[in-house]
């Protein structure tokens, strides 16, 4: 029996299927072309492997990808170093050509300068791997200078001495590339000019060379035509465009126009069956105001397939190269990232409600670490001196080499009363950048609040009813800053009253997590402790959803040295075997979302927060207690935030700490809801 045979496949494919489908043996080989079996086994594609899908192959029918480049001019002076890049990433796509749409030099002058622009535009080209086709643009061309010195013909001969012919065209698989050139003149004067009507025509030779060229391209699958300036935009750029695209319409086969020199794209849309599209730029001058809609430095890519192109635009700056991560690059962006936060040493200390004399200045040390193999410029500025402060400095630059570590002093005096509800905080936002050779790499950027000293925070008024910390799920938060709040080692109880609005998704309640210490988390109603001991994490959860909402649960975890316990309404509903060490952490103690690895907060919870206690020890044992709606201070207490009253930026924390967290977002303080 033939392998190939109908019979043998048909044995093969049933023995195959009934095999189990982790098996490890190594079947005979078998090889077909009939796409009528359950595996495609052909010329083209292997497998000893048996699957229904049927997997579809590129077809081979000749497709012609090209890249296009804009306008370079009318930029600053390092516009070429956008043109560098942009070559740059043009050769990891690998294109079989570069086509541009003209001005390509600064010009509007004289030879010598203009030799020198052509050296250092075609020096950039040249770094290109596939072959590049320039069109001519108005910059490239126009000649200025004193009267009667003008050169026949301006600049066009230079032109065509070191760029190439005006006008031209080529073939490639089967696809015809036409250059147009759009300044030829004002035929009576010979002066060329954007802005003379009379000098944006085409001539009767260049019309005519595009006749012979169209004519002679009737078997092609697609011609693509290349001008500078986009004529078809009549009463901008001139008016003779419409006997050009009747031509090219009865030709029947060109499926695209190309032009630039308004620096931003634009797509004309379909004429006759002829697409229309113009480039911005490519270091040009660039206004930016729109990037979205084409104010930007960008290059197209042009794709055949049969009859149809594919067209795409490429900013420049968005394509990386895949070779220059390293594995040593990646693992040392991994580890600046986590560990970007800088350490702080020193407190702001506002004055006194009320308090006179001259403001008190204060001292912070800012220690920058750089813990990876290349250098680090940290950028750090401080962010909120508007809200009564006098800071100095406000913005530094420092550079630090691989491995080692700097210090930034910064010194701030309060201006304003801390009971104020203007007054406000500083923070710090720090911007890294990895060093490699020849690349520049950003990390993102990390905002830090200044550690700040309520020392001199007034006692809250007495109440006569229930206050709740108000939180609108996208942003609110409070924090205590971690060298503001001590936990000892050992047994603790957290815990919190709330009357969420809110339960989809993750939600954080009271969190000091991030691969270490413990949270809360009461994420689609499903509550869950974590406690990270001895390196991982120990987890109580509720089987499922007990919280709902729009009522008030009260929610506690409890870690006894072997075991971790979760309660709602003084009922136990999760448990966990666990003990050793917990796991430190220098980021703040989060209530109303989560925190992550930079110290800002995520996961935020929608509703209303009160009575949030930390306790050293257990408070609560057994099956079900009864929870105290109001808490009171004791010497196991080490944090206990009652949410009676805000003092300016903080909230009143009742117990011996007195660590007052700090509201973030539009955090509140008003009268509890039922």
């Amino acid at each position: 029996m033939r392998l190939d045979s109908p019979i043998f496949l048909l044995l093969f494919f049933l023995g195959a299927s009934a095999a189990s489908a982790c098996s490890r043996e190594e079947p005979a080989p078998v090889r077909t072309s009939n796409a009528s079996q359950l595996a495609v086994i052909g010329d083209n594609f292997w497998t000893d492997r048996v699957s229904p899908v049927q997997m579809p192959l590129p077809v081979e029918d000749g497709t012609i990808r090209f890249a296009i480049f804009g306008d370079r001019t009318g930029g600053p002076a390092d516009g070429v170093q956008i043109l560098a890049q942009a070559v740059d990433e043009v050769n990891l796509f690998g294109p079989e050509l570069v086509m541009t749409v003209g001005d390509l030099v600064e010009g509007y002058g004289q030879a010598p300068a203009w030799l020198e622009e052509m050296a250092e535009y075609r020096s950039i080209m040249d770094e290109l791997t596939s072959p590049w086709f320039p069109v001519a643009g108005n910059h490239d061309v126009y000649w200025r200078g004193p009267e009667g010195e003008r050169p026949p013909c301006e600049n066009e001969s230079l032109y065509e001495e070191h760029f190439g012919p005006l006008w031209y065209a080529f073939e490639y698989r089967g696809a015809v590339f036409i250059v147009l050139y759009s300044d030829e003149g004002n035929p009576e004067t010979d002066i060329r000019s954007v802005t003379d009507r009379a000098a944006q025509q085409m001539s009767a030779r260049q019309f005519a060379f595009l006749e012979t060229t169209l004519n002679r391209s009737v078997h092609a699958d697609h011609v693509f035509v290349f001008v500078h300036h986009p004529r078809w935009l009549d009463g901008r750029y001139g008016d003779g465009w419409d006997r050009v695209h009747d031509r090219l319409a009865e030709a029947g086969n060109v499926s695209a126009v190309f032009a630039g020199h308004i620096h931003h794209m634009r797509y004309d849309g379909i004429r006759d069956e002829i697409e229309y599209f113009t480039l911005a730029t490519v270091g040009g001058s660039q206004g930016g105001f729109v990037p979205e809609a084409g104010y930007l430095h960008q290059y197209m890519f042009v794709t055949t397939h049969g009859d149809s192109i594919d067209v795409v635009s490429v900013p420049v700056g968005e394509v990386d190269d895949p070779r220059l991560i390293t594995g040593e690059i990646a693992d040392d962006l991994m580890e600046l990232s986590a560990n970007l936060r800088p350490r702080i040493r020193g407190t702001l200390e506002p004055p006194a409600p009320g308090a006179t004399g001259e403001p008190h200045e204060d001292t912070l040390t800012l220690t920058l670490r750089n813990p990876v193999s290349r250098p680090v410029e940290f950028e750090l500025t401080v962010l909120g001196a508007d809200r009564g402060w006098l800071v100095s400095p406000e913005h530094t630059h420092v550079r630090v080499g691989a491995g080692d570590s700097s210090t930034v002093t910064i010194s701030a005096a309060a201006l304003g009363d801390m009971a104020d509800p203007a007054f406000g905080g500083l923070q710090v936002e720090l911007v890294a950048s990895y060093l490699a050779d020849g690349w520049r790499v950003p990390v993102p950027a990390i905002t830090v609040p200044l550690p700040l000293s309520p020392t001199h925070l007034p006692s809250p008024s007495a109440r006569s009813e229930e206050f709740a910390l108000r939180l609108d799920g996208d942003n609110d938060s409070l924090q205590v800053a971690d060298d503001r709040f001590e936990l000892p080692d050992g047994p603790f109880t957290v815990e919190a009253w709330m009357n969420a609005s809110d339960l989809s998704g993750r939600r954080g309640l009271i969190c000091k997590t991030e691969g270490s210490e413990f949270g809360i988390f009461v994420s689609d109603g499903q509550p869950k402790f974590d406690v990270h001991l001895n390196g991982a994490y120990v987890a109580a959860r509720a089987d499922e959803a007990v919280l709902t909402t729009n009522a008030w649960h009260h929610v506690a975890g409890v870690y006894d040295g072997t075991e971790v316990r979760l309660y709602v309404d003084g009922a136990l509903v999760g448990r966990a075997t666990g003990s050793g060490a917990r796991t430190p952490n220098r980021l703040p103690l989060t209530i109303g979302a989560d925190v992550g690895a930079n110290g800002s907060a995520n996961s935020h919870l929608s509703g209303q927060v009160d009575e949030v206690r930390v306790s050293a020890g257990v408070r609560y044992e057994g099956e079900r207690f009864t929870p105290t709606r109001r808490h009171t201070p004791d010497g196991e207490t080490t944090l206990l935030v009652q949410m009676d009253a805000t003092q300016g930026l903080w909230v009143w924390d009742a117990s011996p700490m007195r660590s007052h967290p700090e509201r973030l977002g539009g955090a509140a303080v008003g009268r509890a809801l039922e």
